[in-house]
């Protein structure tokens, strides 16, 4: 198990920025004031769906104003991390996938996902 970002599938959404702003408020109850693509691009990411090897991804930054309410049928923990938190998330999760961090420690106290260091190494902010 790994500490997800918030995520979702476009599917009856509409379009990427329509899913992007659904999975806010489905996740943690926010509304989305403003939205802005950062990046895109395919990456390998396993999914549960039938041959989900891998997604299409759009990263946006979001503004919102209030705060979290997280979904408990949705996510299992929700909040807000600083650049210096993220950077130290990442940093374990290279640990990890080092062979650095043992898989039971890791079960118990996880970084980032994998997927997720790639996308912030891209946006450099690790």
């Amino acid at each position: 198990m790994d500490l997800p970002l918030l995520a979702g599938h476009v599917d009856n959404k509409g379009s990427f920025e329509n899913a992007a702003k659904e999975e806010v408020e489905e996740e943690v109850g926010l509304s989305p004031k403003d939205i802005k693509l950062l990046l895109e691009g395919r990456k390998d990411n396993s999914c549960r769906r039938e041959g989900g090897s891998w997604h299409y991804w759009k990263i946006y930054q979001v503004d919102a104003d209030r705060d979290i309410k997280r979904s408990e049928d949705e996510t299992k923990q929700a909040g807000w991390f600083s650049l210096d938190q993220i950077k130290s998330l990442a940093q374990k999760t290279e640990r990890y996938l080092a062979g650095e961090i043992p898989e039971e420690e890791w079960k118990q106290s996880p970084g980032i996902e994998p997927v997720w260091l790639e996308w912030f190494r891209e946006l450099e902010m690790v």
